[in-house]
C-alpha cells in the first residue's frame, strides 16, 4: 500500500476567531486558506493545549500534555526520549523534514525529523525561564508594548527573512522529492513565524487593507474589572496603569491582517508547488497553528490566557478520500499525532503515553470526542492555570484565582462568568 504524503503547514500566533472561515464579517483576506477550507474538513472549535509557543508546540508534536513532558514555559527542555509524530512516521517509512520554527529548547533539535531545512528563528537556550518565586518582578525579556507602539509598515524584518527561507526551502524539498523518484512518502512540516508580533509588515501587505477595514476590539474591560490572571498579564506586558493610542491599536491590527495575508500567499505557493509536482492527489494537507493573539480584545495583547482569541487555532485537514465538512466539537492540536499516524495507515503503540485522541471519527463522518484539556504554567502565573473545554462550556481553574466558567453558545465573547 502506498502511504499518502503529508504536508503540515503551521502559522504562529494566528487567532482563529477572527479568520473569515470562522467569522463571515472578518476583513482578513486569505483566499488560499478559504479554498483549502472548502476542500477539506474545518474544525470550528480547535484549541492549543497551552497558549505559549514552546509548550504548545511540544504538546502538538508529542500528543502529551505539557505537565507530562515538563513543558512549563518557553525555556523548558523538551526531552529527546518523548516520541513525536515524526518518530512514528519514520517507523512507517516516511521521510520526515522540518522547514521553519518549532521552538525546541535543549540539545535535541530534531525530535524525530530526519532533517531540518532551516535553522530555528529562536535560540535553543534556556534564557526565557520564569521565576515563580518573584511573580511581581518583570523580567527583561517579557513582552512589552513596543510591538503595538511601533506597529505599521516596514521594509524588512528578521521574521520576513526567516519565512521566505522557510517557504523557499520547502518548495525546493518538494521539487527534489519528485526528481529523486524516492519510493518513500514524505512528511514535510512547514512552520512560519507570521503573524506573530511585532505587528509590522511590508507595504504590499499593509496596503491590502485600509484603516476603514480594520475594526477596533469589540470589548475593552477596565483593569480593575479583569480577572486576577488578566491583571497579572497586564503587568507582564507592561500595560498596567497605561493606555494605548487608538490609532496604534488599529495599526497593530491592520499589520496583523497583512501578516495573515502574507501567510496565505505562502500557503498558496506551497499548494501550487504540490500541484505542479503532481503530488496534490495523494498528499494530506494540514493547516494549523500554535496559539492565537488577544489583539487588544478585553484590553489584552499576545497570548498566555484561555480566552478564545488567545487559545483557539485554525485547523483544516484536506485528505484524499475524505469529504469536506465542518466540525463543531472541541478538539486540540494534541490530537494531531494520533490522527496523522492513523491517516498514514499506522497504529499507535498501546504502551506509550498519549493525551491526544484521533480525529479520524470526525473526518469520516462518525461521532468523535468533544473535549480539550489545557495547561498554562508560564509568565503571569503564580500556580498552574488549567482549562477544560467540553460541550458549550469552558472552565478555567486555578488554585490561586477564582474559577472562570463560560457558556460559549450564549456568550461567545466570554463576558458572563
Amino acid at each position: 500500500m502506498k502511504r499518502p504524503n503529508i504536508l503540515f503547514i503551521m502559522a504562529d500566533q494566528m487567532a482563529a476567531p477572527i479568520l473569515p472561515m470562522h467569522d463571515p464579517a472578518s476583513p482578513i483576506k486569505v483566499p488560499n486558506l478559504m479554498r483549502l477550507a472548502t476542500e477539506g474538513v474545518v474544525f470550528d472549535s480547535a484549541y492549543c493545549n497551552s497558549p505559549l509557543c514552546a509548550p504548545s508546540r511540544f504538546t502538538l508534536v508529542s500528543g502529551q500534555l505539557p505537565s507530562k513532558i515538563g513543558a512549563y514555559d518557553n525555556a523548558a527542555d523538551f526531552p529527546a526520549d518523548v516520541p513525536t509524530y515524526a518518530h512514528y512516521l519514520r517507523r512507517l517509512g516516511y521521510r520526515t523534514a522540518l522547514s521553519g520554527k518549532m521552538h525546541f529548547c535543549g540539545p535535541d533539535q530534531l525530535h524525530g525529523y530526519e532533517e531540518r531545512l532551516t535553522s530555528d528563528i529562536y535560540p535553543a537556550d534556556y534564557g526565557w525561564a520564569v521565576n515563580w518565586d518573584e511573580p511581581e518582578v518583570r523580567l527583561s525579556w517579557y513582552h512589552n508594548m513596543s510591538s503595538v507602539l511601533q506597529a505599521g509598515p516596514s521594509v524588512r524584518t528578521n521574521q520576513m527573512d526567516f519565512d521566505e527561507e522557510v517557504v523557499f526551502k520547502a518548495q525546493q524539498y518538494l521539487y527534489d522529492f519528485v526528481r529523486a523518484d524516492d519510493n518513500r512518502p514524505f512528511c514535510l512540516t512547514v512552520s512560519m513565524t507570521h503573524p506573530h508580533d511585532p505587528y509590522t509588515i511590508p507595504e504590499e501587505y499593509w496596503n491590502r487593507y485600509s484603516d476603514e477595514d480594520i475594526p477596533l476590539p469589540r470589548q475593552n474591560i477596565a483593569q480593575d474589572e479583569q480577572d486576577p490572571h488578566s491583571q497579572r498579564l497586564l503587568k507582564v506586558i507592561d500595560l498596567w496603569g497605561k493606555s494605548l493610542p487608538e490609532e496604534k491599536i488599529r495599526d497593530a491590527r491592520r499589520a496583523y491582517c497583512g501578516a495573515c495575508s502574507y501567510i496565505d500567499d505562502n500557503v498558496g505557493k506551497l499548494l501550487k508547488t504540490l500541484e505542479a509536482c503532481g503530488l496534490a492527489e495523494d498528499t494530506i494537507v494540514v493547516f494549523s497553528g500554535d496559539h492565537g493573539d488577544q489583539l487588544g480584545e478585553r484590553g489584552l495583547w499576545y497570548k498566555m490566557h484561555w480566552f478564545e482569541m488567545a487559545a483557539r487555532v485554525p485547523l483544516i485537514i484536506r485528505a484524499p478520500g475524505i469529504d469536506p465538512a465542518r466540525i463543531g466539537a472541541s478538539v486540540s492540536t494534541a490530537d494531531l499525532l494520533p490522527t496523522l499516524v492513523e491517516l498514514a495507515g499506522g497504529t499507535l503503540e498501546a504502551n506509550l503515553p498519549l493525551d491526544g485522541r484521533s480525529l479520524l471519527p470526525h473526518l469520516t463522518g462518525h461521532e468523535g470526542h468533544d473535549e480539550v484539556i489545557g495547561e498554562y504554567m508560564a509568565e503571569g502565573t503564580v500556580g498552574p492555570l488549567m482549562m477544560i473545554r467540553r460541550g458549550h462550556y469552558k472552565f478555567v481553574y486555578s488554585e490561586d484565582d477564582p474559577c472562570l466558567l463560560y457558556d460559549l453558545s450564549r456568550d461567545p465573547h466570554e463576558r458572563e462568568n
